[in-house]
C-alpha cells in the first residue's frame, strides 16, 4: 500500500512509510526551505541535468523580463537521451508506442534507438534548410515520429511549434503563418475508432499561403496521400540517406525551445514562449518528484503531443528522468471500452496522469471494464486539465487504484510550462477536489481583486510571485504587449494572474474553483460553475455535468446544467428535483441550476475536454462557431434540438 487513510477526516490519505521512503521528498520542511530561497532551490535542481557551460546568474528579474541560469548552455535532447546513454542506460526502453488496430505489433525504442532516429532527423532538417532558430511546424498524430521530431528540433535549436492533429486546416495555417514555420512535419494519416482518418488532406490545405516551404510526411496508412512535387517528401526516404552522427546544439538557456499556440475560442490565438534552460529544470524536477519516477517506470500520459501536457509529460519530463513513457494512438474505446485497461496490463504501467473528462467517461461505462484487467502494476495515479469532482475522484482512487495509489492532482496551464500545485507523493495529503499547495520553490497566494491575500475559505484569484518559476512563459511570440495586458495588468509585473479562480484550506491547501471566464454572477454573488458541477456530480446517479451561465433579467446570470445519468437510469422530474436538493444541500440557493437538461453526451475535444462554449452558445442562441475539434460534433445537433437552439 502507498497511501493511508486518516482515520479522523473523511476522503483524506497520507503517503505510507513505504510511499515516503521511496518518494523524492518526504519531508515537511522542503516547502519552507524551497520557498525561504526559491533561486537556490532551482539551481541545486539544475545541477543535476548536463550543461556545456554553467549559467553565471542563477535568476535575473526585470518587469517582464525574468530570466533564469543566464549565460548558461544546454540542450534539451542531449538531456533526454545522451546523458542517459553515457551514463550506461542507452538499452533501457525509452518509448512504447501502442497503435490502436489490436492486431499491430507496439513498438519499442531504447535510449540509444530513439537517438538515431532522432540524430538522423535532425540532420533531414538541417538537410532541408532548417538553421537554428528557425521555426518548424509539427502535425502530427500520436506516433513514435512525434517524440522524435519534438526531440530532432530541439537537438538542433530549432524551435518546434506542435499543432493538435484534430484542428483544422485554418487553425493550422494561422499558427504556422504566426510562427513564421519554415517546414512542416506531417503524415498521411491515422487511425481513430477504427477509421483512417485522412491527415495529409487538412496539412495541404493549411500549408497553403502559410511561409511551409517543405512538407516532411511519415507514412502511417497506405502511402497513398498527394505529394507536390519539389515541396512534399517521404520521412522514410529521407532517414534512409541522413547520418546517424548528430552533436546537439549547446543552447543558451534563455534561447527558445518552442512555441505552443493556445486554442482560444476567439481571436487570434497566443504563440506562448517557452526557453531552454529553466523549461528543462522545472519539466525534469516536477515529472520526477510528482510521479515519483524511478529507473525501470513505465509512465502513461494519456494527453497529445499537440498540447502542453504532452509536451511535457509524455516527452521531456519523462525523457529527462530516463524512464520509459508510453504513446498510444487511439481511442480508448477502441476496440471497446477496456482498452486503456488492456494497455496498463500489457506493458505493466506503473504511473498514470489522465483527465477528470477521461474518469467521468470511464465511470460511465461501468466498473467490469476495468475489473477485467490486473491493474496491480500502478502505483501512482495524476489527474489533469481541470478541477477533479468527488465522486469522480473516489472512483479513480478505489476502481483503478485498488485504493493503494495516491491520487495526484494537478494545476497548471499552457503558460507555466510544467506543473505547479500539487500534493507530493510523499508528503500529500491526497484529497478529492483539493490540488495541494503550490510546488516547492514556487510562490503563489489567493488574492482578492485589490491583490490583498485572502484568507482560508474565501474565494479569489491564484497568483504566481517573483522570482518566477523556470518554466513559466517569457512572453507571446511577436505580442509583447498583449503579453503584459494578459498576465501582468491585473496584479503588476511581479504578480503572475493565472485567470484561475481558488480557494485554500487553513493548511495552505489549494481547491480550483474554474477559469475566471467560468464564474457566473448570481444575484450578486461570484460563483464558479465548476462548483454547481461538483455539487451535482456528488449525486451517484450522475456519470457527468457540464454547468454554464446564462443571462437572467433579475438575477444578471443563472446556471444551466447539462447532466449525463449512468447508465440504466431514467430521466424524470424526481431526479432532477433531487438533483436540485442536492446543489441546495452542498451550495444553496444561489447555486441551484435554473434549468437542468438531461442530455446523452456533451460536446468534447479529442484530448476529451467538455467544449462549454459551445454549450454556452447553445443555451444563449449564439452561433455554435467551429465544431472540427469535437470528437462527437453529432451530440451538437441533438443538443440544439433539446434547448431549441436556432442561431
Amino acid at each position: 500500500m502507498w497511501v493511508e487513510k486518516d482515520p479522523e477526516k473523511k476522503n483524506t490519505y497520507w503517503p505510507s512509510e513505504a510511499m515516503k521512503e521511496r518518494a523524492w521528498a518526504s519531508d515537511e520542511a522542503i516547502y519552507a526551505e524551497a520557498a525561504a530561497d526559491p533561486v537556490a532551490f532551482w539551481t541545486a535542481r539544475a545541477d543535476e541535468l548536463h550543461w556545456f557551460k554553467r549559467w553565471e546568474s542563477a535568476y535575473e528579474y526585470a518587469p517582464h523580463a525574468y530570466k533564469w541560469f543566464v549565460g548558461g548552455k544546454t540542450n534539451l535532447s542531449y538531456n533526454s537521451l545522451d546523458r542517459h546513454i553515457e551514463a550506461g542506460r542507452g538499452d533501457h526502453v525509452a518509448v512504447i508506442w501502442e497503435p490502436e488496430p489490436v492486431d499491430e505489433e507496439a513498438v519499442k525504442l531504447t535510449y540509444k534507438e530513439l537517438h538515431e532516429r532522432v540524430s538522423r532527423f535532425a540532420n533531414v532538417l538541417r538537410g532541408l534548410g532548417v538553421e537554428k532558430g528557425d521555426r518548424v511546424g509539427i502535425y502530427l498524430p500520436m506516433i513514435p515520429e512525434a517524440v522524435v521530431a519534438m526531440q530532432a528540433c530541439a537537438r538542433i535549436g530549432a524551435p518546434h511549434s506542435v499543432v493538435f492533429s484534430a484542428f483544422s486546416p485554418d487553425s493550422l495555417r494561422d499558427r504556422l503563418v504566426d510562427a513564421g514555420a519554415k517546414v512542416l512535419i506531417t503524415a498521411d494519416g491515422y487511425y481513430r475508432r477504427g477509421k483512417q482518418i485522412d491527415l495529409k488532406k487538412n496539412a495541404d490545405l493549411g500549408v497553403t499561403g502559410s511561409p511551409v516551404e517543405k512538407v516532411v510526411v511519415v507514412q502511417r496508412l497506405d502511402g497513398s496521400a498527394p505529394m507536390e512535387a519539389g515541396r512534399d517528401a517521404w520521412y522514410h526516404e529521407l532517414m534512409a540517406d541522413a547520418s546517424p552522427d548528430c552533436p546537439a546544439e549547446p543552447m543558451d538557456a534563455e534561447d527558445l525551445a518552442f512555441l505552443l499556440y493556445t486554442s482560444g475560442t476567439t481571436g487570434k490565438p497566443k504563440g506562448i514562449m517557452h526557453t531552454t534552460g529553466g523549461y528543462a529544470v522545472q519539466a525534469h524536477t516536477t515529472a520526477k518528484w510528482n510521479y515519483d519516477l524511478h529507473e525501470g517506470d513505465i509512465f502513461w500520459c494519456t494527453a497529445d503531443v499537440g498540447w502542453i501536457t504532452g509536451h511535457t509529460y509524455i516527452n521531456y519530463g519523462p525523457l529527462l528522468n530516463g524512464v520509459t513513457t508510453l504513446v498510444y494512438e487511439g481511442s480508448p474505446d477502441a476496440p471497446d471500452n477496456g482498452r486503456f485497461w488492456a494497455i496498463i496490463e500489457k506493458h505493466k504501467v506503473t504511473q498514470l496522469y489522465t483527465a477528470p473528462t477521461a474518469i467521468r467517461m470511464f465511470v460511465k461505462w461501468g466498473d467490469e471494464w476495468p475489473a477485467k484487467y490486473d491493474l496491480s502494476s500502478l502505483r501512482l495515479l495524476g489527474t489533469v486539465g481541470e478541477p477533479i469532482n468527488v465522486d469522480a475522484w473516489n472512483w479513480y482512487f478505489e476502481v483503478i487504484g485498488g485504493g493503494r495509489c495516491p491520487v495526484i492532482d494537478t494545476w497548471w496551464q499552457t503558460e507555466t510550462g510544467a506543473n505547479m500545485v500539487n500534493s507530493l507523493p510523499g508528503i500529500g495529503p491526497f484529497v478529492p477536489t483539493i490540488a495541494g499547495r503550490p510546488f516547492p520553490g514556487i510562490l503563489g497566494d489567493i488574492l482578492d481583486s485589490t491583490g490583498q491575500p485572502l484568507g482560508p475559505g474565501e474565494g479569489g484569484y491564484l497568483a504566481i510571485f517573483n522570482p518566477f518559476p523556470p518554466a513559466l512563459t517569457r512572453g507571446i511570440y511577436g505580442d509583447p504587449e498583449r503579453f503584459k495586458a494578459q498576465y501582468y495588468a491585473e496584479y503588476g509585473p511581479e504578480r503572475y494572474f493565472t485567470s484561475d479562480g481558488a480557494r485554500k484550506d487553513a493548511a495552505g491547501n489549494i481547491r480550483i474553483t474554474g477559469r475566471v471566464d467560468d464564474v457566473m454572477n448570481v444575484a450578486g454573488h461570484r460563483l464558479a460553475t465548476a462548483e454547481v458541477e461538483s455539487a451535482l456530480a456528488q449525486n451517484e446517479k450522475v456519470s457527468e455535468v457540464a454547468v454554464v451561465s446564462r443571462p437572467h433579467d433579475v438575477k444578471g446570470e443563472v446556471p444551466i446544467a447539462f447532466v449525463l445519468l449512468r447508465g440504466g437510469i431514467e430521466t424524470s422530474d424526481d431526479i432532477r428535483k433531487e438533483l436540485m436538493a442536492t446543489v441546495n444541500q452542498v451550495i444553496g440557493p444561489t447555486g441551484r441550476p435554473d434549468e437542468i437538461i438531461f442530455v446523452p453526451d456533451v460536446p468534447k475535444t479529442r484530448s476529451g475536454k467538455i467544449m462549454r462554449r459551445v454549450l454556452k452558445a447553445l443555451v444563449r442562441n449564439e452561433p455554435v462557431g467551429d465544431l472540427t475539434t469535437l470528437q462527437n460534433p453529432e451530440s451538437v445537433d441533438k443538443l440544439k434540438e433539446l434547448v431549441g437552439h436556432s442561431a
